[in-house]
């Protein structure tokens, strides 16, 4: 590392710190969904390969998850792996998923994190499946921030999936398709999304300078703030998380008021 790298770090540790030093741990968000893109396009500005990005993006979720955990944060959503992502040529897909299985044995044995996986289980193969139920199970009792996995997740499978459980439950409970058509509400199928214990996202940030949200929780972000950042996930910093949460609390949340 030369002279004017190391003066470039010295900096922006420095502003780190003066932004965290008038970060307003009131005005912090207690539930964080991270949509984790530019892993490929960090990998091929390095000239390395895809898998190597991925393998640099896994990296980055401890360290995002301290960060977070120095603050009020309770809840976090990684979206890891797409309903789409399954599309993908195998040669990427296959190393990709056992990176995923790997973050998710890590998660759950740091001891500080609650990990709960979102998503459609029967869309993974079985060993990943068993891995993600182990996790949960292993940090069930750990009382930290509750870890959402996005896995095979896809925000659109989540609403169909949701009304087939609030019309699985209806028929168990012997409930008329009359009866249910006239107690169905927002608050019922809310109560069958996979995050239905959880607060919805106060804040989604999305790296690499993509501003959409690709299908990432479309139910629950419906009043949430979004923070789109430029940089490549693999290369996010604690300075561009703080000013995220900087400019989280900056904002006046009206609810559609």
């Amino acid at each position: 590392m030369n002279l004017r790298d190391k003066l470039r770090g010295l900096l922006v540790r420095l502003y780190a710190r003066r932004v965290e030093g008038h970060l307003d741990h009131a005005q912090v968000p207690k539930h964080i969904g991270v949509i984790m893109d530019g892993n490929r396009r960090w990998a091929k500005a390095a000239g390395s390969s895809t898998v190597d990005g991925h393998r640099a993006g896994a990296g980055k979720i401890e360290e995002f998850l301290g960060w977070c955990s120095e603050t009020d944060v309770e809840v976090v959503t990684l979206w890891l792996l797409s309903t789409d992502n399954f599309d993908r040529p195998q040669n990427e897909l296959g190393p990709l998923l056992g990176i995923i299985e790997d973050v998710a044995r890590t998660l759950a044995a740091d001891g500080r994190w609650r990990v709960r996986h979102v998503g459609t289980p029967d869309l993974l193969p079985s060993g990943m499946q068993t891995v993600l139920k182990e996790a949960e199970e292993t940090t069930a009792h750990v009382d930290g921030i509750v870890v959402n996995v996005a896995i095979g997740y896809g925000g659109r499978q989540e609403i169909a999936d949701a009304v087939r459980s609030m019309l699985l439950d209806a028929q168990e409970k012997g409930t008329s398709m009359e009866e249910l058509a006239e107690a169905v509400d927002i608050d019922m199928i809310g109560r069958h999304l996979y995050t239905s214990d959880q607060p919805d996202p106060d804040l989604v940030i999305r790296t690499s300078g993509e501003q959409r949200l690709s299908g990432f929780m479309l139910w629950q972000t419906a009043h949430s703030e979004y923070y789109f950042c430029d940089v490549f996930w693999p290369a996010f910093r604690k300075v561009d998380f703080l000013r995220a949460m900087r400019d989280y609390a900056a904002r006046h949340r009206r609810f559609g008021g």
